[in-house]
């Protein structure tokens, strides 16, 4: 059963466009939007996170963007920056994990539980347990 959400017609170049660049599949980059903001340019969490990644203020500005409410700059960041944790832990739900945790959360994890998401999933936080599993099931 393919449970996969798809993205909005308004986004899909943008996002096969970031995927292709930074080697992630089209797939997960569109349930971590769906996941992330529902597809809303514009939406801010009360933790100041922005956009359709929703990007935390430093992290966007590590990445170059300078309007985090930009489809475009915060596509590409948001993809970019999944894309270097995709190869950090060679995993998908970890690095997915990192994406809403901190990989400095889960690299205390890992140090302490184990190397998989697996062995580190329920001592994340309840969030982050639910963030993993919507967006695993989301991807399809």
């Amino acid at each position: 059963m393919n449970t996969s959400v798809s993205a909005p017609s308004a986004y899909r170049g943008l996002i096969e466009s970031a995927a292709s660049s930074y080697n992630v599949p089209s797939g997960l980059v569109t349930a971590v939007i769906s996941a992330e903001s529902s597809f809303n340019p514009k939406a801010k969490s009360s933790a100041g996170a922005g956009g359709l990644m929703q990007l935390m203020p430093a992290t966007a500005k590590g990445l170059g963007v300078k309007d985090v409410y930009n489809p475009e700059q915060n596509v590409n960041a948001g993809t970019k920056y999944l894309g270097q944790l995709v190869s950090k832990y060679g995993d998908y739900p970890l690095a997915l994990a990192a994406y809403n945790w901190g990989p400095g959360n889960v690299d205390k994890a890992i140090k302490k539980y184990g190397s998989s998401w697996s062995r580190i999933a329920s001592h994340a936080p309840a969030e982050t347990q639910k963030y993993v599993s919507k967006v695993m099931k989301n991807w399809g």
